[in-house]
């Protein structure tokens, strides 16, 4: 939950989900119609949850900053995609389905007015309760008018140097038609007037996106008491070297956002790389779907910013100042005192080499056992990317296969599959290009890969790969073996530092073979139906969950044991959610510890009154799914990729890997244990569709915090002999 494209794992996407097949959703008449939350509301919802945080005195003040700003980045991208695409369909007259059963307009109302509510609760949150808290704590965002002359004289000499030569005003009269505003970009209207001939005309300026959006006041200020103005204030208030000889009569800060949602026919291009990029393109020039103005624009620059842009009156927000608090991300304060306490991952115990100066053989560690790996608790860089570094460089290494969906341009596992290539190794990297608004990063790496000797594939048609597999196949001694992970997230050493996952490193030959078989039917041509250890999507992922689901169910019917825990980040699909509605009311107990979206509804009399739903958010985004159920005290336990979507467990390759190390099973039973107590901090879902937030006991003294708890315990494992 960084702001960096944290909204493609967190449930959004443009893809509808049209047809609805006995398997993925049919009525069962045994179930209220009403049984479903409507997605769109539950994700905003969830950015409600992000809100609460922000809004949370006590948290460290540039952590709620933090949260305010994630809260827009993650509303952009909400309206970029999921909004756009509800009106595309509304405006083509193509079926949109809903879960709650209202008309599509209607939903689009709804969906409307709860954003305004939030966004203004957004903007009010930061005036009224960060700005304050900040500004007590030494760290100011000034007005212009609140400076003295020595200020102004100082910002004056900043701007002519380091500003105004970049600044581009564009006018708009007769031979200047109204510019194009570019999606999420922040903009001054402004209404001039000749000062000889009295006419009025109108200007819009873009305020650079290459500039700091906090200028330092005074560079000489102690770093205990700073200063700052935003630097649409700044240019503001020097509109008249812009336009010289003219009256400024109005000037109003606004910002657009657009459809930047991307669509390709696969089946329908012989080359999806150049038909993306051309999507690409087109992207730039999405049409409106949302305006927003500082709520002391005037009239008649709002009817005109309206007529051009062609938006309607539901689609303009007008919020208190500043706009874009997204830009928070950008304010860089030297102040340690004032966020989370640094965490430093721990490497996992297994994978240490058991003196204190000898080499970690990561191979060897494999071998001994499964190895469980928890971010970022424990390190990515000393794990995962350590075990892909050390293949590249490993002679007796003969092939490294792996999927990449997200990763970052510099990112050292890319770095190891060039330098694999490279020795001579055969290397396949099976590329995701279609992640969302990651696509140009992705097919720019997937390039340089290719030039280095690397094979590259972009999996199947009409499906993305989502999964996150590694399989390495190494000589020992003239026997090839396998050596493979399975993740919950990205190979993405950045966000492996913000976000929570898990993954499984395992030497388990079963699983070599299942990796194997499922690589040769991504990069050619294989059909493989069945798996030992994995299930994928979409072939049968679903299947076997729903399997999985209905056996508890059966048990509870015959009087037996049972018990079903699911932990994803969104809960969407109609045909899992009903499968754990008829298992609730066989009275199987039900946890689901959900992140964002939740359309199930526990508490419903006769339908989900043994479902429970919490979730948990926090410094660390929990990305990682699971899913565990009591199989007659044999427990079954599977982590993976796939969250309970249709786009998931439909039109995405996902896989999910069984866990058979019995302390594995015991630690997610913990994590369990752990998120659906009381005494932790988290949000409760009741069966009206309302979050409750508990992290206060009934003495007002803060509940446990999950994530905390977690770095503590993690950090005391105990080391082999010799190591801290």
């Amino acid at each position: 939950m960084d702001g960096e494209n944290i909204q493609d794992e967190s449930g959004l996407g443009s893809d509808f989900d049209d047809d609805f097949d006995p398997l993925t959703g049919k009525d069962d008449p045994e179930l209220p119609t009403n049984r479903y939350l409507d997605r769109e509301l539950s994700w905003l919802a969830f950015n409600q949850r992000v809100l609460e945080l922000a809004e949370d005195p006590l948290l460290p003040v540039l952590e709620r900053a933090n949260f305010l700003a994630i809260f827009s980045s993650n509303l952009d991208e909400f309206f970029m995609v999921r909004v756009a695409g509800l009106k595309r369909r509304i405006l083509t007259g193509l079926a949109v389905p809903t879960n709650i059963g209202t008309a599509p307009q209607d939903a689009l109302s709804d969906i409307s007015a709860m954003a305004h509510v939030l966004q203004d609760r957004h903007a009010r949150a930061f005036q009224d309760l960060v700005s304050p808290a900040m500004m007590a704590a030494g760290i100011h965002i000034a007005t212009w008018d609140s400076l003295d002359e020595a200020d102004h004289r100082s910002l004056r000499d900043y701007f002519s140097n380091q500003i105004f030569p970049v600044l581009m005003p564009l006018a708009v009269d007769p031979v200047h038609p109204f510019p194009y505003i570019s999606g999420l970009s922040l903009n001054l209207a402004v209404r001039v007037r000749n000062s000889k001939t009295g006419k009025q005309e109108f200007a819009r300026l873009k305020v650079p996106t290459m500039l700091p959006r906090f200028v330092r006041v005074d560079r000489r200020e102690g770093f205990d008491n700073v200063r700052f103005i935003m630097l649409e204030d700044l240019i503001a208030n020097h509109l008249g070297d812009l336009f010289p000889g003219m009256d400024i009569l109005e000037h109003h800060v606004f910002r657009v956002t657009r459809n930047e949602d991307v669509e390709i026919e696969e089946d329908e291009t012989e080359n999806l790389i150049k038909a993306l990029e051309k999507e690409l393109l087109r992207r730039r020039f999405g049409p409106p779907i949302r305006l927003e103005i500082t709520e002391d624009m005037d009239e008649v620059t709002l009817g005109l910013l309206v007529r051009e842009l062609d938006v309607t009156e539901q689609e303009v927000y007008r919020l208190p100042a500043p706009l874009d608090l997204g830009g928070l991300f950008d304010l860089r304060v030297d102040r340690p005192d004032l966020r989370y306490v640094k965490h430093v991952p721990t490497t996992a115990v297994q994978l240490l080499a058991p003196e204190p100066n000898a080499e970690p053989d990561i191979f060897s560690s494999i071998a001994r056992r499964d190895i469980l790996l928890h971010h970022p608790y424990e390190s990515f860089a000393t794990s995962v990317q350590a075990f892909l570094e050390q293949a590249a460089a490993d002679p007796d290494v003969l092939a490294i296969k792996q999927t990449l969906y997200r990763t970052s341009g510099d990112s050292p596992i890319v770095e190891a599959l060039i330098a694999a290539a490279e020795s001579g190794k055969q290397v396949l990297a099976l590329v995701e290009i279609k992640a969302r608004f990651d696509e140009q990063a992705n097919i720019s790496w997937a390039r340089k890969l290719e030039k280095s000797g690397v094979h590259v594939v972009y999996g199947l048609v009409g499906l993305k790969t989502h999964c996150k597999l590694a399989l390495v196949v190494r000589n020992e001694n003239g026997v090839l073996r396998h050596y493979s992970h399975i993740g919950t997230g990205n190979y993405n050493p950045k966000t492996s530092r913000l976000y929570e996952d898990l993954g499984l490193l395992t030497a388990d030959p079963q699983v070599g073979k299942d990796l194997t078989r499922l690589f040769n039917e991504l990069s050619g041509y294989a059909i493989e139906k069945k798996f030992k250890r994995l299930l994928v999507a979409p072939l049968h992922l679903r299947r076997g969950l729903l399997k999985a689901i209905n056996q508890e169910t059966q048990a509870a019917l015959d009087g037996k044991p049972s018990g079903i825990r699911i932990k994803v980040n969104s809960m969407v699909d109609e045909a899992i959610i009903d499968a754990l509605y008829r298992a609730s009311q066989a009275r199987v107990p039900v946890e689901v510890w959900v992140r964002g979206i939740c359309s199930l509804t526990p508490g419903l009399p006769g339908v989900s009154e043994t479902i429970k739903v919490r979730s948990i958010l926090g410094r660390y985004l929990e990305h990682s799914r699971i899913f565990s159920f009591h199989n007659g005290g044999d427990t079954q336990v599977y982590i993976g990729s796939a969250d309970m979507m249709h786009r998931n467990l439909d039109r995405r390759v996902e896989a999910l890997v069984r866990l058979v190390d019995p302390d594995h099973l015991t630690e997610i039973d913990g994590l369990f244990n752990r998120a659906m107590d009381d005494r932790t901090a988290s949000w409760w879902l009741d069966n009206t569709g309302e979050w409750t937030r508990h992290h206060l006991d009934d003495s007002g003294k803060p509940l446990d915090d999950m994530q905390d708890r977690l770095m503590q315990q993690i950090s005391r494992r105990v080391r082999p002999t010799g190591r801290r």
